[in-house]
This record gives structure tokens, sequence and C-alpha cells, in this order.
């Protein structure tokens, strides 16, 4: 099963800076491992994340397979206006989700 667990505050003042928290439950097999017969285990990793504010993409990231499984990202982001954070995970084996999450800006 996969989810993702989101943070961003609720509410904030126009200009302040706020930190954005995401986890995502993901497995992240490198690709490197090998079975007890000695096949590999093939790749399944999140290959990219990326987060849009209102539509205009304010975070990306790529990913790699040194990354640990279950991958969390912080990141912080000026709070423009009230809006939407709109969050986007793609990985192999055809893996893609999607979260967000509303913040009212005072």
């Amino acid at each position: 099963m996969v989810s993702a667990l989101i943070n961003v505050p609720k509410k904030a003042k126009r200009g302040e800076i706020i930190e954005i928290k995401t986890l995502m439950s993901h497995i992240m097999e490198t690709g490197f491992r090998r079975t007890a017969t000695g096949e590999l285990v093939p790749r399944d990793i999140i290959t990219s994340f990326s987060c849009r504010y209102n539509g205009a993409a304010i975070f990306r990231a790529d990913l790699f397979p040194a990354i640990a499984a279950n991958p969390f990202i912080t990141f912080f982001t000026v709070a423009s206006e009230s809006g939407k954070f709109d969050f986007e995970w793609i990985g192999d084996r055809g893996f893609s989700e999607t979260a967000s999450a509303s913040i009212i800006v005072e």
C-alpha cells in the first residue's frame, strides 16, 4: 500500500517562510541487491518528486538508488497567497502518486 504524509501549515502570514514536509511510503529497491539464488532484485525506486503552488512549480528533486526507503523530503517556500500545493512522485514500473494540501494566507 502506498501512502503520502504531507505537512503544510493551515495558515500563514503573507511573506512568511513556511516549511513543507512530505513522506512517501515506498520500499525503494536499488536494483543492486541479489536474492538467495543470486538473481538481481529489479530496481523499484521513486525517480522524481515535484511540488506546485497554485500551478507554479516551486520545488523538484530527482532521486537515485542511494535514497532511503520511505523518502522524507522537506523544503521551504514563501507563503504568497491562499491556495493549493500539489505534490507528485514518479518512479519505476509506472509508479505515480499525487497528493495536495491547502493553505490560507492572511
